[in-house]
């Protein structure tokens, strides 16, 4: 798929691995729509691109028929979705403070799981619609896993179920809107440098980056964005889920 030219709708556009594919996307000649629901961040953004900027909750049915309704008004129907919108509270199953709060642990697959897959279900739904492209390729749809999908820590029940969900999606949906030429690819980041790690303690960081494989650093959300280029420029990455984390495997 070319991206010059394209609609293209990023989800957790506003910061992180969203912002840096938006970036990367608007560059190479997609009229992007951000969705996130940081209004503020996600406006700089857009701006910054010459996007648009879309107030959205990816696990609410209307809120995300509304913002998708509106970039396919201003941007036409988008060929390439990009799900990027997650969050990774950390607590343990039985903590100091008793049992996992067990609504912490719906709103982790809510927004993880339940959000991926709110986008891809209404974003499919367009780009079946459209005419084919090379290939009869109508749309891709990509989403954002990780490696606690695989490896999950301590600490990281919810984050860790919620991505072996969207791991689990993967193959199925794929497999599925094969038949309207819509490629479904995940993408799961080792570590990355992004805003979950703001609230870490220098120390926890400097350990994460000793445990780092090669290269001995965190990954960057530019090479997260290098990666959906080139999953949109190779048509036959479909079904999978790719690792993006340096040899890297949690302990």
């Amino acid at each position: 798929m070319k991206i010059s030219g394209i609609a293209a709708v990023v989800t957790g556009g506003a910061s992180g691995l969203g912002a840096a594919t938006a970036r990367a996307l608007a560059a190479n000649g997609a009229k992007v729509a951000l969705l996130d629901i940081n209004a503020a961040s996600c406006e700089a953004v857009a701006k910054e691109i010459g996007g648009i900027a879309l107030t959205c909750d990816i696990t609410n049915a209307a809120s995300a028929e509304a913002a998708l309704k509106e970039a396919k008004a201003k941007h036409g129907a988008a060929r390439l979705v990009v799900n990027c919108a997650g969050i990774a509270p950390a607590a343990k199953v039985v903590g100091r403070k008793g049992p996992h709060d067990l609504d912490l642990f719906r709103k982790v697959i809510e927004v993880n799981l339940i959000g991926t897959f709110n986008i891809l279900r209404l974003a499919a739904a367009d780009m079946a619609e459209l005419s084919p492209l090379d290939d009869n390729e109508r749309g891709l749809i990509i989403n954002t896993a990780s490696i606690a999908g695989y490896e999950g820590q301590i600490g990281q029940a919810a984050y860790a179920a919620s991505k072996g969900g969207v791991i689990g999606l993967t193959l199925p949906a794929a497999r599925e809107l094969a038949a309207t030429g819509i490629r479904i690819v995940t993408i799961a980041p080792g570590l990355v440098e992004t805003p979950m790690f703001n609230n870490l303690a220098p120390q926890a960081v400097e350990a994460l980056v000793a445990s780092t494989v090669f290269p001995r650093r965190l990954g960057k959300p530019d090479e997260y964005a290098k990666m959906v280029l080139h999953i949109a420029d190779n048509i036959l990455l479909n079904g999978g889920t790719i690792r993006m984390d340096g040899a890297i495997r949690l302990g």
